[in-house]
Protein backbone atom coordinates (compact mmCIF):
# COMPACT_ATOMS: atom_id res chain seq x y z
CA UNK A 1 0.00 0.00 0.00
CA UNK A 2 3.11 2.34 0.59
CA UNK A 3 4.39 1.51 -2.78
CA UNK A 4 0.96 1.80 -4.48
CA UNK A 5 0.23 5.84 -2.15
CA UNK A 6 4.30 6.92 -3.75
CA UNK A 7 3.24 5.78 -7.15
CA UNK A 8 -0.12 7.30 -7.08
CA UNK A 9 1.82 10.73 -5.99
CA UNK A 10 4.36 10.44 -8.90
CA UNK A 11 1.66 10.01 -10.87
CA UNK A 12 -0.67 13.20 -9.73
CA UNK A 13 2.71 15.15 -9.72
CA UNK A 14 2.96 14.54 -13.44
CA UNK A 15 -0.19 14.79 -14.54
CA UNK A 16 0.17 18.07 -12.81
CA UNK A 17 2.69 19.42 -14.32
CA UNK A 18 1.19 18.52 -17.42
CA UNK A 19 -1.80 20.57 -17.18
CA UNK A 20 0.41 23.31 -16.13
CA UNK A 21 2.60 23.21 -19.33
CA UNK A 22 -0.78 22.97 -21.36
CA UNK A 23 -2.28 26.20 -19.42
CA UNK A 24 0.65 28.01 -20.11
CA UNK A 25 0.90 27.09 -24.13
CA UNK A 26 -2.73 28.40 -23.92
CA UNK A 27 -2.37 31.41 -21.99
CA UNK A 28 1.09 31.80 -24.61
CA UNK A 29 -1.26 31.46 -27.63
CA UNK A 30 -3.40 33.81 -26.29
CA UNK A 31 -0.58 36.57 -25.09
CA UNK A 32 0.33 36.48 -28.71
CA UNK A 33 -3.48 37.08 -29.74
CA UNK A 34 -4.00 40.47 -27.74
CA UNK A 35 -0.69 41.68 -27.24
CA UNK A 36 -1.18 41.56 -23.45
CA UNK A 37 1.68 43.00 -21.44
CA UNK A 38 0.08 41.65 -18.59
CA UNK A 39 -0.39 38.19 -19.72
CA UNK A 40 2.83 38.08 -21.19
CA UNK A 41 4.68 38.99 -17.55
CA UNK A 42 2.11 36.36 -15.98
CA UNK A 43 3.38 33.41 -18.56
CA UNK A 44 7.24 34.83 -17.57
CA UNK A 45 6.57 33.81 -14.06
CA UNK A 46 4.45 30.64 -14.66
CA UNK A 47 8.00 29.59 -16.97
CA UNK A 48 10.35 29.92 -14.51
CA UNK A 49 7.93 28.08 -12.32
CA UNK A 50 7.62 24.96 -14.82
CA UNK A 51 11.35 25.40 -15.16
CA UNK A 52 12.62 24.85 -11.65
CA UNK A 53 9.98 22.19 -10.61
CA UNK A 54 11.27 20.48 -14.03
CA UNK A 55 14.60 20.35 -13.05
CA UNK A 56 13.65 19.51 -9.49
CA UNK A 57 11.84 16.18 -10.98
CA UNK A 58 14.93 15.56 -13.13
CA UNK A 59 17.75 15.61 -10.33
CA UNK A 60 15.01 13.54 -8.41
CA UNK A 61 16.07 10.58 -11.48
CA UNK A 62 19.64 10.12 -9.66
CA UNK A 63 17.24 8.41 -6.81
CA UNK A 64 17.10 4.83 -8.77
CA UNK A 65 18.10 2.78 -5.97
CA UNK A 66 15.74 0.24 -3.89
CA UNK A 67 15.18 2.57 -1.02
CA UNK A 68 15.93 5.93 -2.24
CA UNK A 69 12.60 6.75 -1.80
CA UNK A 70 12.91 5.44 2.20
CA UNK A 71 13.27 7.29 5.21
CA UNK A 72 16.69 7.05 7.37
CA UNK A 73 19.05 5.88 10.15
CA UNK A 74 22.30 7.98 10.14
CA UNK A 75 24.64 7.04 12.91
CA UNK A 76 27.57 9.01 13.85
CA UNK A 77 30.61 7.35 15.81
CA UNK A 78 33.63 9.48 16.98
CA UNK A 79 37.04 8.29 16.05
CA UNK A 80 40.35 7.51 17.80
CA UNK A 81 41.39 11.09 19.35
CA UNK A 82 39.21 11.80 22.07
CA UNK A 83 37.35 14.73 23.81
CA UNK A 84 38.69 16.20 20.28
CA UNK A 85 36.95 13.82 18.16
CA UNK A 86 34.30 13.64 20.38
CA UNK A 87 33.97 17.26 19.95
CA UNK A 88 33.42 16.98 16.08
CA UNK A 89 31.18 14.37 16.19
CA UNK A 90 28.85 16.38 17.95
CA UNK A 91 29.85 19.64 15.55
CA UNK A 92 28.61 17.01 12.58
CA UNK A 93 25.13 15.79 14.37
CA UNK A 94 24.55 19.74 15.08
CA UNK A 95 25.18 19.65 10.74
CA UNK A 96 23.08 16.82 9.82
CA UNK A 97 20.10 18.25 11.94
CA UNK A 98 20.84 21.58 10.95
CA UNK A 99 20.39 20.21 7.45
CA UNK A 100 16.64 18.52 8.09
CA UNK A 101 15.29 21.28 9.43
CA UNK A 102 16.28 23.22 6.23
CA UNK A 103 14.61 20.63 3.99
CA UNK A 104 11.68 20.30 6.29
CA UNK A 105 12.55 16.97 6.92
CA UNK A 106 11.86 15.64 10.71
CA UNK A 107 14.92 14.56 12.54
CA UNK A 108 14.70 12.81 15.97
CA UNK A 109 17.68 11.93 18.47
CA UNK A 110 17.03 8.21 19.33
CA UNK A 111 20.49 7.30 21.21
CA UNK A 112 23.20 9.32 22.09
CA UNK A 113 26.14 9.09 24.32
CA UNK A 114 28.02 11.97 25.79
CA UNK A 115 31.71 12.50 26.03
CA UNK A 116 33.75 12.30 29.40
CA UNK A 117 34.31 16.11 28.66
CA UNK A 118 32.73 17.16 26.06
CA UNK A 119 30.78 16.49 22.79
CA UNK A 120 29.74 13.10 22.61
CA UNK A 121 30.58 9.61 21.53
CA UNK A 122 28.12 8.42 19.44
CA UNK A 123 24.62 9.86 18.10
CA UNK A 124 21.72 8.03 16.82
CA UNK A 125 18.93 9.53 14.37
CA UNK A 126 16.12 9.14 12.30
CA UNK A 127 15.56 11.22 9.81
CA UNK A 128 11.89 11.02 7.81
CA UNK A 129 11.15 12.91 4.41
CA UNK A 130 11.12 11.47 0.76
CA UNK A 131 14.08 10.41 -0.60
CA UNK A 132 15.87 10.44 3.28
CA UNK A 133 18.06 7.85 2.64
CA UNK A 134 18.77 8.78 -0.91
CA UNK A 135 20.25 12.06 0.05
CA UNK A 136 21.81 10.80 3.23
CA UNK A 137 23.76 7.67 1.51
CA UNK A 138 26.18 10.05 0.26
CA UNK A 139 27.47 10.77 3.73
CA UNK A 140 28.26 7.27 4.65
CA UNK A 141 32.29 7.39 5.44
CA UNK A 142 34.87 8.86 7.51
CA UNK A 143 34.50 12.82 7.65
CA UNK A 144 37.75 14.14 8.76
CA UNK A 145 38.49 17.86 10.27
CA UNK A 146 41.40 19.76 11.18
CA UNK A 147 41.63 23.08 13.00
CA UNK A 148 43.59 24.32 16.14
CA UNK A 149 41.95 22.64 19.23
CA UNK A 150 39.87 24.40 21.79
CA UNK A 151 40.71 21.62 24.53
CA UNK A 152 44.70 21.85 23.81
CA UNK A 153 46.43 24.56 26.16
CA UNK A 154 49.03 25.08 23.67
CA UNK A 155 46.31 25.65 20.89
CA UNK A 156 47.62 22.87 18.16
CA UNK A 157 46.38 21.70 15.15
CA UNK A 158 44.55 18.25 15.14
CA UNK A 159 43.23 16.04 13.27
CA UNK A 160 39.92 14.31 13.73
CA UNK A 161 37.99 11.74 12.16
CA UNK A 162 34.21 10.89 12.69
CA UNK A 163 32.70 7.38 10.81
CA UNK A 164 28.89 8.16 9.39
CA UNK A 165 26.44 5.24 9.19
CA UNK A 166 23.20 5.76 6.87
CA UNK A 167 20.91 3.05 6.85
CA UNK A 168 17.37 2.94 5.16
CA UNK A 169 14.50 2.62 7.41
CA UNK A 170 12.85 -1.18 6.90
CA UNK A 171 9.17 -0.88 7.78
CA UNK A 172 8.27 -4.49 7.31
CA UNK A 173 9.75 -7.92 8.56
CA UNK A 174 9.21 -9.24 4.83
CA UNK A 175 12.50 -7.85 3.69
CA UNK A 176 14.31 -8.82 6.99
CA UNK A 177 13.65 -12.25 8.89
CA UNK A 178 14.47 -12.35 12.30
CA UNK A 179 14.33 -14.89 14.98
CA UNK A 180 13.00 -14.08 18.54
CA UNK A 181 15.63 -16.80 19.74
CA UNK A 182 18.25 -15.09 18.06
CA UNK A 183 17.91 -11.62 20.03
CA UNK A 184 19.05 -10.19 23.76
CA UNK A 185 17.37 -7.60 25.27
CA UNK A 186 18.57 -5.60 28.05
CA UNK A 187 16.75 -3.26 29.94
CA UNK A 188 18.02 0.11 31.68
CA UNK A 189 17.92 3.29 32.63
CA UNK A 190 17.88 5.96 29.99
CA UNK A 191 21.05 8.20 30.97
CA UNK A 192 19.97 11.54 28.36
CA UNK A 193 17.29 14.06 29.02
CA UNK A 194 14.19 12.88 29.98
CA UNK A 195 10.62 12.91 32.17
CA UNK A 196 10.23 11.20 36.12
CA UNK A 197 9.40 8.09 34.28
CA UNK A 198 12.53 7.98 31.88
CA UNK A 199 15.11 9.22 34.42
CA UNK A 200 13.86 6.34 37.04
CA UNK A 201 12.83 3.67 35.42
CA UNK A 202 14.22 1.33 33.26
CA UNK A 203 12.55 2.20 29.72
CA UNK A 204 15.68 2.15 27.80
CA UNK A 205 16.60 -0.60 25.30
CA UNK A 206 19.47 -2.25 24.04
CA UNK A 207 18.84 -5.52 21.55
CA UNK A 208 21.60 -7.19 20.41
CA UNK A 209 21.38 -9.55 17.29
CA UNK A 210 23.21 -12.96 18.96
CA UNK A 211 24.46 -14.77 15.12
CA UNK A 212 25.57 -11.30 13.96
CA UNK A 213 26.80 -9.26 16.99
CA UNK A 214 24.61 -6.58 15.56
CA UNK A 215 23.24 -3.90 18.60
CA UNK A 216 20.45 -1.39 18.41
CA UNK A 217 19.51 0.68 21.51
CA UNK A 218 17.17 3.22 22.13
CA UNK A 219 16.53 5.81 24.72
CA UNK A 220 14.46 8.23 23.92
CA UNK A 221 11.04 7.48 23.95
CA UNK A 222 9.26 7.49 27.66
CA UNK A 223 8.13 3.75 27.29
CA UNK A 224 10.00 0.57 27.62
CA UNK A 225 7.54 -0.97 24.72
CA UNK A 226 7.91 2.28 22.52
CA UNK A 227 11.65 2.06 23.18
CA UNK A 228 11.67 -1.45 22.02
CA UNK A 229 9.73 -0.86 19.03
CA UNK A 230 12.51 1.81 17.90
CA UNK A 231 15.07 -0.23 18.37
CA UNK A 232 13.91 -3.48 16.42
CA UNK A 233 13.24 -1.06 13.70
CA UNK A 234 17.09 0.29 14.33
CA UNK A 235 18.24 -3.35 13.99
CA UNK A 236 15.79 -4.15 11.05
CA UNK A 237 17.85 -1.79 9.21
CA UNK A 238 21.22 -2.64 10.17
CA UNK A 239 20.75 -6.14 9.14
CA UNK A 240 19.23 -5.20 5.64
CA UNK A 241 22.49 -3.20 5.12
CA UNK A 242 24.73 -5.96 5.82
CA UNK A 243 22.21 -7.79 3.31
CA UNK A 244 22.90 -5.15 0.62
CA UNK A 245 26.56 -4.62 1.14
CA UNK A 246 27.00 -7.90 0.62
CA UNK A 247 24.89 -8.10 -2.61
CA UNK A 248 27.14 -5.12 -3.70
CA UNK A 249 30.51 -6.31 -3.08
CA UNK A 250 29.32 -9.87 -4.92
CA UNK A 251 28.18 -7.49 -7.64
CA UNK A 252 32.07 -5.40 -7.23
CA UNK A 253 33.81 -9.25 -7.24
CA UNK A 254 31.87 -10.07 -10.20
CA UNK A 255 33.02 -6.69 -11.89
CA UNK A 256 36.40 -6.94 -10.83
CA UNK A 257 36.29 -3.81 -8.93
CA UNK A 258 35.80 -2.80 -5.52
CA UNK A 259 36.83 -0.04 -2.75
CA UNK A 260 35.39 -1.31 0.70
CA UNK A 261 33.56 2.04 2.35
CA UNK A 262 35.28 1.12 5.54
CA UNK A 263 37.08 2.84 8.06
CA UNK A 264 40.01 4.78 6.98
CA UNK A 265 38.91 5.81 3.56
CA UNK A 266 38.00 9.11 4.15
CA UNK A 267 35.62 10.61 1.65
CA UNK A 268 35.50 14.40 3.11
CA UNK A 269 37.88 16.97 4.83
CA UNK A 270 36.67 20.09 6.24
CA UNK A 271 40.01 22.59 7.04
CA UNK A 272 39.36 25.21 9.41
CA UNK A 273 43.16 26.14 9.63
CA UNK A 274 45.86 27.31 8.23
CA UNK A 275 42.64 28.05 5.58
CA UNK A 276 38.85 27.15 5.43
CA UNK A 277 37.88 24.88 3.26
CA UNK A 278 35.45 21.64 2.46
CA UNK A 279 36.59 18.91 0.15
CA UNK A 280 34.62 16.05 -0.90
CA UNK A 281 37.53 13.83 -1.81
CA UNK A 282 34.93 11.26 -4.23
CA UNK A 283 34.10 14.54 -6.57
CA UNK A 284 36.36 17.05 -6.01
CA UNK A 285 33.66 19.36 -5.19
CA UNK A 286 35.12 22.33 -2.85
CA UNK A 287 33.53 25.22 -1.16
CA UNK A 288 35.30 28.01 1.24
CA UNK A 289 32.14 28.91 3.30
CA UNK A 290 32.70 26.04 5.96
CA UNK A 291 30.61 27.94 8.25
CA UNK A 292 27.79 27.80 5.79
CA UNK A 293 28.56 23.37 5.47
CA UNK A 294 28.69 23.02 9.15
CA UNK A 295 25.25 24.75 9.81
CA UNK A 296 23.66 22.18 7.59
CA UNK A 297 24.20 23.98 3.80
CA UNK A 298 25.25 20.80 2.62
CA UNK A 299 23.04 20.56 -0.56
CA UNK A 300 26.09 20.84 -2.97
CA UNK A 301 28.01 18.08 -1.61
CA UNK A 302 25.38 15.51 -2.04
CA UNK A 303 23.64 16.60 -5.11
CA UNK A 304 27.39 16.44 -6.76
CA UNK A 305 28.31 13.31 -4.96
CA UNK A 306 24.60 11.77 -6.37
CA UNK A 307 25.19 13.30 -10.14
CA UNK A 308 28.68 11.44 -10.14
CA UNK A 309 26.94 7.85 -9.41
CA UNK A 310 24.50 8.45 -12.12
CA UNK A 311 24.87 5.75 -14.60
CA UNK A 312 26.41 3.45 -11.82
CA UNK A 313 24.90 0.47 -9.34
CA UNK A 314 24.51 1.88 -5.83
CA UNK A 315 22.53 0.39 -3.09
Amino acid sequence: MQRLARLNEAVQLWRGLEQRVQNALDLADLALQEQDESLKGGLAIEEEGLSRQVDRLEFEQVFSGEYDEREAFLAIHAGAGGTESQDWTQMLLRMYLRWAERRAYRAQVLDLSPGEEAGIKSALIEVSGRYAYGYLKAERGVHRLVRLSPFDADHARHTSFVLVEVLPVVEQDVEVTIDPDDLRIDYFKSSGAGGQNVQKNATAVRITHLPTGMVAACQNERSQLQNKEMAMKVLRARLLEQEMRRRAEEQARLKGDHVPAEWGNQIRSYVLHPYKMVKDHRTGYETSNTDAVLDGEIDELLNGYLLSKVGQTTS
